[in-house]
């Protein structure tokens, strides 16, 4: 069998940023290579992971020369954990290679020149941002080099925390995060804590055994917290005391859920959960409207900057109240309640039941009686039968998951013809390839970059499109 040869690349600076996070940089010959585990302004040396025709993947195996945008990151887990990649560049530089980013996709992928950019949206907190966070328990803890080189026994295996990137079965053990506000780290130490000395079995991955599994805790903008258990077995007594020592320990925790999960996988979704404590649901505010967010309930993670997101949607409608406006990809109905209170009715469609569900409950929660709301998957539903039934959209906002939206909707939209599309993506590149679909019917007039995870390479944006 033929050894792997292990290419090093040898003093490539770091121009610019690229997709997923990677660091951008050429060979002395022209070839472009893409560098993850270094950011742009460094001088690496580079082992090559994947040589394609015209690039190499690579990860930086040595720092010749320092970034001037580089800075220390806060976390001590930075380069195990996977979760920050950007916290060892200044926020300032995150934001501006976010922002080119999206300008370069829109114009390379997209093949759009002609359109109004405005300054990327930052995120008011740099750290303590997402309103939910998941971890998972395990009994075979990711070990450190140290560790493993050492001769010594390691009696503590116990984890809780996140996975490690490309080893799914071993988790970090997390001393501190900087994502998640307090009491977040109290509640997972002392979790954590209680397990070990009262002997409950952490999750076996492997095997597909143990008793504790994961744990969730979501907060509202109030400071009312959700703690949600997904347990592997029943063992009530353990249970109980458990759930005790917790809502004893911390006042803030309103309401203790939990589920029994002898799943191979830990999705939520189909699982029953029962309310330990409290009502099993929180409730939310946005500029006075009401939503309640359940364990399994989708809700944007940055709050403040979701806020800022729905203004910016409605400001780029710019609804004078006489307006049909559709809805696609409406999830629980935020942006469409958010744009109702402004528009003469909303007609919201989106695939899964459980978020209709939840959108219709919203629209009557706030008296919302000019939305109404359709469950099926787009590209099926929102056919030419649909457009026959329902009133012409003047206004048609979008905001499709990563992928992007089906061809077959970009040709309905294009049947429906509104006046005016406003398309909110998570992912720049697909949402260029979208536009490149609407250009002949649709002008791009502006687009708006905005930061929802500050520390990641992820930016959302959303553009203005009017008819030709």
């Amino acid at each position: 069998m033929k050894k792997k040869k292990n290419i090093i690349l040898e003093n490539i600076k770091l121009l610019s940023a690229g997709a997923k996070g990677v660091a951008i940089g050429k060979t002395e010959d022209g070839k472009t290579v893409l560098v993850s585990g270094a950011i742009p302004g460094d001088v690496v040396n580079a082992r090559v992971k994947k040589s394609k025709s015209k690039y190499y993947e690579a990860e930086a195996v040595e720092v010749l020369e320092k970034s001037p945008f580089r800075v220390d990151p806060r976390c001590m887990h930075f380069g195990s954990c996977g979760g920050c990649k950007w916290q060892n560049m200044s926020y300032e530089k995150q934001l501006d290679f976010k922002q080119e980013e999206v300008y370069n996709n829109i114009k390379r992928i997209g093949g759009l020149d002609d359109f109004e950019t405005l300054p990327i949206l930052g995120s008011a907190e740099e750290y303590f941002y997402r309103n939910k966070m998941e971890f998972s328990f395990s009994n075979a803890r990711w070990l450190t080099a140290e560790e493993v080189n050492s001769q010594g026994d390691i009696n503590d295996k116990n984890a809780l925390g996140f996975h490690i990137p490309g080893m799914w079965s071993k988790i970090l053990d997390l001393k501190e995060c900087f994502l998640q506000e307090d009491p977040s780290n109290a509640i997972r130490l002392a979790v954590r804590d209680y397990g070990d000395k009262n002997g409950l079995d952490f999750f076996d991955v492997k095997n597909q055994e143990g008793f504790l599994r994961t744990l969730m805790m979501r907060q509202n903008s109030k400071g009312e917290w959700m703690v949600l258990f997904q347990l592997y077995r029943e063992e009530k007594e353990n249970r109980e005391k458990l759930f005790e020592f917790l809502l004893e320990k911390f006042p803030q925790i309103s309401t203790l859920v939990y589920a029994i999960n002898p799943k191979q996988n830990d999705s939520i979704y189909d699982l029953d959960i029962k309310i330990y404590s409290g009502e099993g649901f929180l409730m939310e505010e946005m500029d006075g409207l009401k939503f309640k967010i359940g364990p399994k309930s989708f809700f944007q993670t940055n709050y403040k900057q979701a806020l800022e997101l729905y203004r910016k949607t409605l400001e780029f409608a710019d609804l004078k109240g006489s307006e049909v406006v559709y809805d696609l990809y409406t999830g629980t109905g935020t942006i469409a309640q958010y744009v109702a209170r402004k528009a003469k009715q909303v007609i919201g469609i989106e695939s899964v039941q459980e978020a209709i569900n939840a959108a219709i409950e919203h629209a009557q929660l706030n008296g919302l009686e000019n939305c109404t709301f359709y469950c099926g998957d787009m590209k099926d539903i929102f056919n030419d039968e649909f457009l026959q039934n329902h009133p012409k959209a003047d206004v048609l906002i979008t905001d499709p998951p990563r992928d992007g939206m089906h061809q077959k909707v970009v040709e309905q939209i294009l049947k429906l013809s509104p006046e005016k599309v406003v398309y909110v993506s998570c992912n720049s590149a697909t949402q260029a390839r979208d536009l490149a679909l609407m250009k002949e019917h649709y002008t791009l007039v502006k687009i708006l970059p905005v930061d929802m995870f500050p520390q990641t390479h992820h930016v959302e944006n959303i553009a203005l499109l009017i008819k030709k």
